[in-house]
């Protein structure tokens, strides 16, 4: 089955960190996608935007896409998977 919460971001990048805790410390099943350590995941990530940039952190909840959202958006989306 495929995770619901994916996480594409860079260990170095103190926001991916931010919300690596944020899904852990809530105990969410959720998958990191280093884009920097692999290629195919920066792939994943370019085609996510027109532009093509690696704009992370980027969260995948289902099938919406949130850019550095707040805690607040984050949660209303994640509350909303079970729907």
């Amino acid at each position: 089955m495929k995770k619901a919460i994916k996480l594409y971001g860079a260990d170095r990048c103190h926001k991916t960190q931010y919300y690596k805790t944020f899904f852990e410390t809530r105990h969410l099943d959720y998958v990191f996608l280093d884009v920097e350590k692999n290629d195919a995941f920066a792939d994943e990530l370019r085609r996510l935007y027109e532009n093509r940039k690696l704009n992370f952190p980027t969260i995948t909840v289902g099938d919406k896409k949130l850019r550095n959202p707040s805690d607040k958006e984050l949660n209303k989306r994640i509350a909303n998977l079970d729907e």
